[in-house]
């Protein structure tokens, strides 16, 4: 069992920076094997992937709409995979969730992720 807590979401204005935080518990995790992924979900659309690191944090991938704001990067030390968000925009508004990925489909998939976090609001306005 594995068990996920974001944080570090919050109110911006555009152009602002926020930092998000994926605690992860339970299960021990291997190196590369397993692989961490950050979703959003805004108002009245569905859930879609903003990028992911593998657990070892030699590969990272980002969706087209985040590349060059946004970084993923995992923390040795605190034992969490972090989203640094820069260049905020309105449209970034959602809430962020990380996921396990449990399977071997694809990495923006949501169906390839099994276990999920609560979720953590970011709002950023014009």
């Amino acid at each position: 069992q594995v068990q996920l807590v974001e944080s570090g979401g919050g109110s911006v204005q555009a152009g602002g920076s926020l930092r998000l935080s994926c605690a992860k518990s339970g299960r021990t995790f291997v190196s590369n094997y397993h692989y961490m992924g950050w979703f959003r979900q805004a108002p009245g659309k569905e859930r879609e992937f903003v990028g992911g690191i593998s657990w070892g944090g030699g590969t990272t991938a980002y969706a087209d709409s985040v590349k060059g704001r946004f970084t993923i990067f995992k923390d040795n030390i605190q034992n969490t995979v972090n989203l640094q968000m820069n260049g905020l925009k309105p449209e970034d508004t959602a809430v962020y969730y990380c996921a396990v990925k449990t399977s071997v489909g694809v990495i923006s998939s949501i169906s390839s992720y099994g276990s999920w976090g609560q979720g953590t609001q970011v709002t950023v306005s014009s």
